[in-house]
């Protein structure tokens, strides 16, 4: 790897969120699908917004969520995204700045509001999401600062993000950036939904040069279109350096090449499973990036992960994860 500044850079949503427990009935009723993350518009943005009362609201976004971890945990970190320039765009700002991520992508200046994302919890723990893009989907090539793509061990990219053509576009030369650095590619998932609507395209991603890939096992069956998650894990370990494949309470699966590490999951309550896939990414490259081994990286990231579903909410605390790693 190249002499880094920083050991991750997150790009993906700037997001504020918005949640609330609730029951399975309230998601029948606004005609939600169970477990998915769906993409809505400002009108019903704001319908859901007024029948989630009782909620509280936190700064968000998948990568943006992987960041703040990675960040607590003592790694590096930078990350890119949109916000506009409103009142959740600062609060956004002020947060992420706050836990020690480096933030300095220019606020939309349209008038297009700051992205949310209204997270029902059920009382099994499932998350279902709605997200409202907003300025987050405007993210284009121009946000995209090669100083600080070159400057990262590890360029981290939110699938979440490629919904909106021109952030594709964004990712595409982000990972084009990073590679002539000599340094690395890391690609989520994030949704078997996500994953549904951009096959190909995720699949041209990878096939240009993404390194370490982070997948549950719904979303990497999507993506090769199997049902046997051994066919998938294999197709993956041939695509990428390092597959990393998560199964919730089954643990979680790290290949790379011949090599293929097992690791079980944490026995803990699950309170709510939002952030889980975020933390346990912050986790595995913070590790990655310190020159730690598959394996300790991929119990850094459980560990990480089990803080998340113990709590409400995607960001354990500081120093629950500060613990983590003495």
């Amino acid at each position: 790897m190249a002499v880094s500044q920083f050991d991750i850079t997150g790009i993906g949503n700037a997001i504020v969120d918005f949640l609330l427990q609730t029951d399975d009935e309230f998601l029948k009723r606004h005609d939600m699908p169970k477990g998915a993350m769906s993409l809505i518009d400002a009108d019903t943005a704001t319908r859901l917004t007024e029948a989630m009362q009782g909620g509280h609201s936190a700064s968000g976004g998948s990568a943006a969520n992987s960041c703040a971890v990675a960040a607590a945990l003592g790694a590096r970190v930078a990350f890119l995204g949109k916000v506009a320039k409103d009142e959740m765009g600062e609060v956004f700002r002020r947060e992420i700045a706050g836990v020690g991520v480096h933030y300095a992508t220019p606020a939309l200046e349209a008038p297009v509001p700051t992205a949310r994302c209204l997270i029902l919890v059920t009382p099994d723990g499932q998350r279902t999401m709605n997200t409202y893009l907003g300025a987050g989907g405007e993210f284009a090539l121009h946000d995209i600062d090669e100083t600080i793509i070159a400057a990262s061990k590890v360029t981290y990219l939110e699938g979440y993000l490629f919904d909106p053509p021109a952030a594709q576009s964004a990712f595409i030369e982000a990972a084009r950036m990073a590679r002539a650095a000599g340094q690395e590619v890391a690609l989520s998932l994030s949704d078997a939904f996500c994953v549904d609507r951009h096959r190909e395209g995720f699949k041209r991603l990878i096939a240009e040069g993404v390194d370490i890939l982070f997948a549950n096992e719904t979303e990497i069956c999507s993506l090769y279109e199997v049902n046997s998650f051994e066919e998938a894990a294999t197709r993956a370990a041939l695509d990428v350096k390092i597959a990393v494949l998560t199964r919730s309470e089954q643990g979680s699966l790290i290949l790379r090449g011949e090599e293929s590490v097992l690791i079980p999951a944490e026995e803990v309550a699950l309170v709510d499973s939002t952030g889980a896939g975020d933390a346990y990414a912050a986790g595995f490259l913070t590790a990655y990036t310190r020159g730690e081994g598959l394996e300790a990286a991929g119990k850094l990231g459980t560990k990480a992960a089990a803080l998340a579903i113990a709590r409400i909410g995607a960001r354990p605390p500081a120093h629950e994860l500060r613990a983590l790693v003495g």
